[in-house]
């Protein structure tokens, strides 16, 4: 029985393999070193970097929900100079692709962003989240509008000759609406979803739990959500899809990708099981090589659908 190739292209993005860590739950890496091997992650997406350094939201900054957990860290990282100096240096180390996760309060900051970034060494590619708030716009997310959406994915694009992928939001009515707009503008990829907004309060004073009152919701309980999302924007767009949210074990990853996502990113399963992308990764290397399958691509898309199912009773 031969091994099915894992191998996996995301544009003009080639992975050995389709399992990622996502953006926000990984760190820099460096912290779970020692508790993996991260070079046998298909990529490693960094922690969201902003031009200047951010202090983050005011704690706390986690809780745990029914199935998931709301977080509102607040994107808190170094800076881009700090990053290039003190992170990328390990990260160059790796023989996995690195993804860097960017994000700005304007398009300029988004397009000052990929410029900069596009000089330095080690770096496969560029995540582009486009969830936060366009402060040009009263602070309504970047993603919520289609048009404002494709024209940050553009300006980076203009940037950079680095593979760009855009993480788009769920928080909007139509996110098959956002992916078309957004895969005009030339884009080798989108990662959905980002996390659902929602909030939790202590129920006999009323206090809300986060520092910050609103957070993002993630875990098993906006798979199902982010399932559909994939499965929607599969049909509307013609470009590789990564699917994130709520995936805890292999069974998920296979479903995403059924669902139409040429590779997943697992996300804040990493915080219970540090080790969780990786049983994924063996998980799916063996569901398809027993499946009888080749690769990762005759998986891609593939939903049976009831009259499917009829039409054989």
């Amino acid at each position: 029985m031969s091994a099915a190739d894992l191998s996996v292209a995301i544009g003009r993005l080639r992975l050995d393999n389709p399992v990622m860590v996502a953006a926000g739950t990984f760190g820099f890496g460096e912290e779970y070193a020692g508790l993996l091997d991260v070079d046998a992650l298909g990529a490693l997406v960094t922690k969201g970097i902003s031009l200047q350094p951010r202090r983050g939201n005011p704690p706390p900054r986690t809780v745990e929900t029914p199935a998931g957990m709301l977080n509102s860290v607040g994107l808190e990282n170094p800076g881009l100079e700090s990053f290039i100096e003190n992170k990328m240096p390990w990260l160059r180390s790796l023989r996995t692709a690195v993804i860097v996760n960017i994000f700005g309060s304007t398009a300029d900051e988004y397009a000052e962003l990929a410029g900069r970034l596009d000089a330095v060494e080690g770096i496969a590619a560029l995540e582009v989240n486009i969830s936060c708030p366009n402060v040009k716009r009263g602070g309504m997310a970047f993603g919520a509008d289609p048009d404002i959406a494709r024209q940050v994915a553009k300006r980076v694009l203009d940037n950079t000759r680095l593979p760009v992928l855009v993480k788009l939001t769920p928080n909007v009515t139509d996110i098959a609406e956002v992916a078309k707009r957004v895969a005009s503008s030339g884009v080798d990829g989108l990662t959905l979803i980002n996390t659902l907004s929602g909030m939790a309060l202590d129920y006999r004073t009323g206090k809300p739990l986060l520092g910050n009152v609103i957070g993002g919701l993630s875990g098993p309980a906006i798979r199902p959500v982010a399932v559909r999302a994939v499965y929607e924007v599969a049909r509307a767009v013609d470009i590789p899809l990564v699917g994130c949210g709520g995936i805890c074990r292999w069974q998920d990853a296979v479903e995403f990708m059924r669902a139409g996502a040429t590779a997943v990113q697992v996300g804040s399963a990493t915080f219970r099981v540090p080790r969780t992308a990786l049983e994924c990764l063996q998980g799916v290397d063996k569901f398809l090589t027993h499946g009888g399958y080749t690769s990762v691509s005759e998986l891609v898309g593939h939903v049976e659908s009831v009259t499917d199912k009829e039409s054989r009773a």
